[in-house]
């Protein structure tokens, strides 16, 4: 009764301590309450250790999304440089991200071999880049859509994979890339045939089928002029974000010995940034140039 009564003044008292006490009391007692055993339904999600945790993430619905949105096609910048935002801001808040990859609607995050972000569970992962980069496209779009109001939230889903060796890694964002250079190719030919030839989307839809890249290349060159080799490289590569150190010249003010007045002088600090490259990672060249991204630790 006196241990009580004690704790009860102290807490009256206003006193941090024993009420921290009393919390840590009941935190322990909720713990081996009768309900504990509904734990046991959790399945284990821990990623398996020493590979590469890869989380790919894509646009709900974004055919509707961008139709709704008035998008211009084939590609529109501002979305485009709002995704890459995006996932600025996902690999800003998650460190542990080696590199990202992104096209279209959807980005690759990929995170450390040697991780252990929260034990490398695979459910956290995934729900903290999905979660973060939603809320990430919600809160720029005003940034990159200033005269189109965001009608309705838009969706995104995500997948995990696992990749155990640096080729694995490797090979995967080659594939990724290819896709980005066979969707693009289509999709800038079929919205010429529409937008200036005047065809229906069907009857786009069928002068393209069974065409090759050569041809593609060919309707674009002789019926519209257009080399597609001279499109920009963020529509045919994609977007490759990594880290990189920047310098940085600020003006801070300093007070010098024996001077009265402060003096505004130029200094340069080093910073690691997240930066966006528009290059072709499927050869050799970029992971020479960058060799730091596999690197173990």
């Amino acid at each position: 009764m006196l241990g009580c009564w004690r704790a009860a003044s102290a807490i009256a008292a206003g006193s941090g301590r024993w009420a921290g006490c009393l919390r840590g009391r009941r935190r322990l007692y909720m713990a081996k309450s009768k309900f504990e055993y509904v734990r046991d339904f959790e399945t284990d999600d821990t990623c398996l250790p020493n590979c590469w945790i890869v989380v790919r993430l894509d646009g709900r619905n974004f055919h509707r999304f961008s139709e709704q949105h008035e998008f211009k096609k084939p590609n529109d910048d501002r979305a485009l440089q709002l995704m890459t935002k995006c996932a600025q801001t996902v690999m800003q808040e998650l460190e542990d991200i080696a590199i990202a990859y992104g096209q279209s609607d959807e980005y690759s995050f990929v995170f450390k071999k040697k991780s252990r972000w929260f034990k490398r569970r695979a459910s956290k992962f995934m729900t903290h880049v999905v979660s973060q980069f939603a809320s990430s496209y919600v809160f720029y779009w005003k940034d990159y859509f200033k005269d189109r109001q965001l009608l309705y939230p838009p969706g995104f889903d995500g997948r995990i994979v696992l990749y155990p060796s640096n080729q694995n890694l490797k090979d995967y964002l080659s594939w990724r890339q290819a896709d980005c250079h066979i969707n693009n190719l289509y999709n800038t030919v079929f919205w010429m045939l529409v937008q200036r030839s005047g065809l229906t989307p069907v009857q786009a839809q069928e002068r393209l089928q069974g065409t090759l890249a050569g041809d593609k290349n060919e309707i674009l060159f002789s019926e519209f002029n257009i080399n597609y080799n001279n499109e920009p490289l963020m529509y045919r590569k994609g977007t490759v974000l990594i880290w990189q150190k920047t310098n940085e010249v600020m003006t801070k003010k300093i007070k010098l010995p024996k001077e009265a007045k402060e003096k505004e002088v130029e200094v340069t600090r080093t910073r690691t940034k997240v930066v966006p490259l528009h290059c072709d990672i499927i050869g050799d060249q970029f992971w020479e140039e960058y060799p730091e991204i596999l690197a173990e630790d």
